[in-house]
Order: C-alpha cells, then sequence, then structure tokens
C-alpha cells in the first residue's frame, strides 16, 4: 500500500468522515489508513483548522471520543426547511431522569427515584431502549441494585467531545433541540420535549432485584 503524503492523509480522513455515520476516534482511522496516531491527529487538527478558516457550512467536531463533520448550529433553520427526520421524542419526566444519570452516574435506580421523588422503572427502560444510558453492573450492597451511566449515543446526540463538556443544569435545556449533523442518521436525531408520559412496551427487558424494571 502507497504511504500517503500528508495532504493526502487529511483528504482520506476527510473522507472517512464524510461516509461514516457516527464519530470516528484516531485509532479507528488508525486501523483503515497506514498513519500512525500522531499523524492522524496531526492531519485532523489541519483540517479542523481548514473548516474554521473557511467559515463555511460545515465544522470538524469531536463528539463522543471521536471525530465528526456537522453542519453548523447557524444553519440548523435552512436544513429544517429541506429535511424532516422523525424526531426523538422524550418527555419532560425522561430527560429530568436523564439529567439526573448524566450529572450523578454512576446512579442506582433507589437514588434516582429519591431525586424525582416517584417511581423512575418505566422511564429507564424508555432510557436503555433508545441507547442513551446502559447498565454498568450491580452494586455490591443488599439486593445488589443496578448501576446505571450514559452512553456514547447520549454525547453523539447532545454534541458533546465528553462527559467534562457537560453543561450546567440550566444550560442543558438549550441542547434538547441540538443542531442537525452533516447527514441524519437513526444515532443523531433532534430531541423533542412533550408533555405526554413515554409509551413503554410491557415485555422484559432486564430485572433487578428481581423484578422487571418497568415495575
Amino acid at each position: 500500500m502507497t504511504i500517503p503524503t500528508d495532504q493526502e492523509l487529511k483528504y482520506i480522513i476527510e473522507t472517512l468522515l464524510f461516509v461514516a455515520d457516527t464519530p470516528l476516534s484516531a485509532d479507528r482511522i488508525r486501523t483503515v489508513v497506514p498513519a500512525d496516531i500522531k499523524e492522524i491527529k496531526d492531519a485532523l487538527s489541519r483540517l479542523s483548522e481548514e473548516y474554521e478558516e473557511r467559515k463555511g457550512g460545515f465544522a470538524l467536531m469531536e463528539i463522543a471520543g471521536g471525530y465528526q463533520i456537522r453542519t453548523r448550529p447557524e444553519y440548523a433553520e435552512w436544513i429544517k426547511k429541506l429535511v424532516q427526520p422523525n424526531p426523538l421524542r422524550m418527555s419532560k419526566a425522561a430527560l429530568e431522569t436523564l439529567t439526573i444519570i448524566a450529572y450523578k452516574q454512576p446512579i442506582i435506580r433507589s437514588d434516582i427515584e429519591h431525586i424525582r421523588g416517584v417511581d423512575s422503572g418505566g422511564i429507564l427502560r424508555m432510557l436503555l431502549e433508545l441507547k442513551l444510558i446502559r447498565v454498568l453492573g450491580r452494586k455490591e450492597i443488599p439486593g445488589r441494585p443496578l448501576i446505571y451511566s450514559t452512553t456514547k449515543r447520549f454525547l453523539e446526540i447532545f454534541g458533546l467531545k465528553d462527559l467534562k463538556d457537560l453543561p450546567t443544569p440550566d444550560e442543558i435545556k438549550g441542547l434538547v433541540n441540538p443542531s442537525f449533523p452533516e447527514r441524519e442518521s437513526p444515532d443523531q436525531l433532534p430531541l423533542i420535549v412533550t408533555e405526554d408520559p413515554e409509551s413503554v412496551p410491557k415485555d422484559t427487558l432486564i430485572e433487578e432485584n428481581g423484578k422487571n424494571i418497568l415495575t
């Protein structure tokens, strides 16, 4: 395989980012191109600078531990006139639960319900199905309850590089309708907060303390 020049490497990486449905890490890019991590990161840095200097419709962003080409937020209203994706609908209760998990993770169900003051089993099930949260394991206390945390998809949906980029609780409300990515995919959908309660399927996903987490 021919070793690409610095310029060719930059364009190859740009092409890979363009066709990828999810953010690509430098390690993932390395499995495709004959270059080391430093060369790849240098190429990504140069590519990002070019997008910033151009101030066009696209930007190279660090999302969920990887890199992704996305449209700039200031052009979202124009994209919405052309593209009408099916939004990812969440109730206020679901967004509240997701926010608690994001800021308090790792966290168990009883702690979530203590903060919210209501049962959260159905909402946890919905968030698991949406792949916005995941089960890390079980806490070694009586009953061995499940431990929850957010996922990479959560970072992608809200356009975050990592958990250190989490906004303040007040600012997170402004992320409910994030900017459209360069292409719409099932992992990159705008969110809509509704007043309606979640419609949760009745089949069992996982059990906690011997009980369906929906109950």
